[in-house]
């Protein structure tokens, strides 16, 4: 899946991507089917933006992030990165070697700063370990780097020496922070970010994250389920059900004029700050579809209540209905859906 309508090189492209984790069961543990976390995504994300992606709680969003940095392997697909160094590789195949020169440009800010952190190693020994693992700086040089790190992050230097279970949760999603930029990549996955802070905090680390964004010229790959952080963040958003991206947009188009009636549901959720636009959200029926054994045609069928007899044997393919948005979706041509204003303050305000 390419885009046209934007001149911008794209620094990673997924292709078909697929994750199935066996069931086994039985005195010889048997394969007796699949969870099926990731099921066959496609979708890109060009140097220097945020691409959101959202869906509900085990959609594979985390799952996904992880096969992009290979911290676990895909059981198909392609997942192919413009690295500064090797040029185009596809990380499910190349080497250890290769793979330990890829991520020095792919990092990952975790979802939880509490238990991303060791509690037994110093802020010193936390951010400066990708530093010597790849021998980029040590003894007085690593300490120059790490202090650099903690200033560009807002965390005071002389805090050096201390241990996790000193900092508030703010401060140790900068610590997260600063060992993510360490090796000063080119992509960063961030997982859910902001999900365990505090409102106020929250808008502080995203704001943070958008200054290093153009400090740095760092490409996001930001994955989230609340729609006002995506929103605030991204420039453009996915949109996951069951394993499958079912619709992707720049930001701007896919808040106010959606083409997947999954989307469509999720932006009828979002708070909005103005009484005189109340307007009701919509209640999906039945529950989210089982991965394991997952229903025939289009896996929102069930829930949706725009369904025809297509939708329920046929499987919908993601194609571009419009320059740059995607949608999985046999009536995307003639629904007429509601999306949400637009924010007008941000979440800075």
């Amino acid at each position: 899946m390419m885009a046209e309508s934007d001149d911008t090189p794209i620094l990673l492209e997924i292709r078909n991507l697929k994750k199935h984790f066996p069931i086994k069961r039985g005195w010889f543990s048997r394969t007796v089917g699949y969870v099926k976390a990731v099921d066959g995504i496609s979708f890109f994300v060009r140097e220097g933006e945020t691409l959101g992606v959202v869906g509900e709680s085990g959609c594979g969003k985390t799952t996904m992030g992880r096969l992009v940095l290979r911290a676990m392997a895909p059981t198909e697909g392609e997942i192919w990165f413009r690295d500064r160094d090797q040029g185009l590789v596809n990380i499910p195949v190349i080497g250890k070697d290769a793979l330990k020169r890829v991520r020095r440009n792919m990092q990952m800010i975790f979802q939880d700063p509490y238990s991303s952190l060791n509690p037994r190693m110093t802020l010193l020994e936390i951010v400066g370990e990708p530093l010597l693992v790849h021998g980029v700086a040590q003894g007085a040089g690593l300490k120059d780097r790490v202090a650099e790190l903690l200033r560009v992050v807002g965390l005071r230097t002389e805090y050096m020496n201390r241990y996790p279970h000193a900092f508030s949760g703010g401060q140790r999603q900068r610590i997260g922070i600063a060992r993510a930029l360490a090796l000063n990549p080119q992509l960063i996955v961030c997982d859910e970010p902001v999900s365990a802070l505090d409102v106020s905090i929250q808008a502080q680390i995203l704001n943070l994250l958008q200054d290093l964004q153009q400090q740095f010229r760092l490409t996001y790959l930001f994955i989230a389920h609340d729609l006002s952080v995506v929103e605030h963040i991204s420039d453009r958003v996915a949109v996951m059900y069951v394993g499958k991206i079912v619709e992707s947009a720049p930001t701007p188009k896919l808040y106010t004029m959606p083409r997947h009636p999954y989307t469509e549901a999720l932006l009828s959720a979002v708070p909005r700050p103005d009484p005189r636009r109340r307007t009701l959200p919509i209640v999906l029926e039945g529950e989210v579809a089982d991965p394991a054994n997952p229903p025939s045609g289009c896996y929102f069928h069930p829930r949706c209540r725009y369904r025809i007899d297509r939708c329920m044997t046929e499987t919908p393919e993601l194609r571009e209905i419009a320059p740059d948005h995607f949608v999985s979706c046999h009536r995307a041509g003639d629904l007429d859906l509601q999306g949400v204003v637009p924010s007008v303050q941000s979440l800075a305000c």
